[in-house]
């Protein structure tokens, strides 16, 4: 239902601010739980070539213990989206976080191969859903104009993870301290619980979710303490203009499916089946991959930390294009390169190409996540938006954890090839998804692209 009342809305007063460091600073506190996300995504990459080498898991167990992971987080995506709507962006946000810390620190201690993947499983439940809630979370505390370089932002914030996990890896995982050192690379994932009451404290709730919660007077004074601190940092504001339009139902779980969302709601599903299979494909086993191919256990993982380097600039191409080019062409375009780019590096041999590619797809793959994050947090309104985008990004998980055991068969029976085929055709049907069934969102506002009915 839509209400027309002349009065100026939250959405009307947030996308009118400028750009400030205040939106900087809550950004960087979300996007902080973020790092425990990839931290925890790219862990079973980083360890699983010495888990295979101790003999605690082989290729095939290794492609379980994977999926173990996703699996939990096509659940934990699933349940903290809707949550979230429920219970409000920060308290899905903490929950989850809280979850995922307990789990990942009982994790190391896995006595076998079956305790690891029942442990990594609960660890996906909380982890799975934090994406989900950060994008949400951002698109609502943001100005419409520079959405999708605060989105972009926190990503820069989170891949920050990669090198450090594949840091701690090659330092770690082949030395004994007390324990095995795959087990502390493990461990220290598990202390973002620490951090969790320092990034609940500086975080108002979402005003727009207040807002349609039908709870004004804390949305106006969760908007009125970003607007004075604006204020007290640029001298003035610029005027409110009223769009008019207000939305004041609640959202239900099957109005997804209902036009005008369920044709975005397939084109979602179908298109995170096929990107998680691009980008964990290539992410969660180049190590594997290169010893596969002769490569020593010590050079796998010091090129694939070389590689992770680049992860934190992919996100920074995000933030130099986002909010001056199309979203959806930018995800064609850029699935297209990370398709091309995967054939070439399964034909290299030579360390230096290795490398120089793997940097490459790494940039690629991190500037469309960076892009396609922030597009699909755009097409729910704010009573469906993190259940929308946790339900549709739940399937990609879902497909990850199935896709490691195809990668896994893929690559014993048909070598790095035929694992690099697979990705590259999974990217050429994300181009054809998004290239004909997405609509185009950049530089509109959040209620224009998801009109309320």
């Amino acid at each position: 239902m839509i209400q027309d009342n002349g009065k100026a809305t939250v959405a009307d007063r947030m996308n009118r601010l400028p750009s400030s460091r205040v939106f900087r600073k809550m950004v960087t506190r979300i996007a902080t739980g973020g790092i425990f996300e990839f931290y925890e995504l790219f862990l079973a990459g980083a360890i699983g070539v010495k888990l295979i080498e101790a003999g605690i898991l082989t290729p095939t167990t290794l492609a379980f213990f994977i999926g173990s992971g996703f699996l939990g987080m096509f659940f934990g995506t699933t349940f903290f989206g809707r949550l979230s709507d429920k219970i409000g962006r920060r308290n899905g946000y903490v929950y989850s976080l809280l979850i995922y810390s307990l789990f990942t620190i009982l994790m190391a201690f896995s006595p076998n191969q079956v305790w690891l993947d029942i442990l990594r499983f609960g660890a996906g439940l909380g982890v799975g859903a934090q994406l989900v809630i950060i994008d949400t979370y951002i698109s609502e505390l943001t100005p419409s104009r520079y959405r999708g370089f605060y989105v972009a932002y926190a990503h820069f914030i989170t891949f920050l993870a990669v090198p450090i996990v594949t840091l701690l890896s090659y330092l770690l995982v082949p030395a004994h301290f007390l324990i095995d050192g795959w087990r502390w690379v493990v461990m220290i994932g598990g202390f973002g619980s620490i951090l969790i009451w320092w990034i609940r404290a500086g975080l108002p709730e979402s005003p727009r979710w207040l807002e349609k919660m039908g709870r004004t007077q804390d949305a106006e004074q969760a908007l009125a303490r970003i607007e004075n601190e604006i204020l007290l940092e640029k001298g003035s504001l610029p005027s409110v203009t009223v769009d008019r339009i207000e939305e004041t139902e609640k959202g239900s779980f099957s109005e997804i499916f209902k036009p005008p969302y369920r044709s975005r709601t397939i084109m979602l599903i179908v298109f995170n089946i096929f990107q998680t299979v691009g980008f964990y494909g290539f992410a969660s086993w180049v190590p594997t991959l290169l010893v596969s191919e002769g490569v020593t256990l010590v050079h796998s993982l010091l090129y694939t930390f070389i590689i992770a380097l680049a992860n934190p600039f992919g996100p920074i191409l995000g933030m130099a294009t986002s909010d001056r080019m199309e979203r959806k062409w930018l995800i064609v375009f850029i699935s297209l390169a990370i398709a091309a780019f995967g054939i070439i590096f399964s034909l290299m041999r030579i360390p230096v190409w290795i490398i120089l590619v793997g940097i490459t797809i790494t940039l690629l793959n991190n500037w469309f996540s960076s892009i396609y994050h922030s597009y699909q947090a755009e097409l729910f309104p704010t009573r469906l938006r993190a259940t929308g985008v946790g339900f549709s990004y739940s399937w990609g998980r879902l497909s990850s954890a199935f896709s490691s055991i195809v990668i896994a068969q893929l690559l014993v029976h048909f070598g790095v090839f035929g694992v690099f085929s697979f990705i590259s055709l999974s990217m050429l049907i994300v181009a054809f998804v998004i290239g004909c069934f997405g609509p185009q969102t950049s530089k509109r506002d959040l209620e224009d692209i998801s009109p309320v009915q």
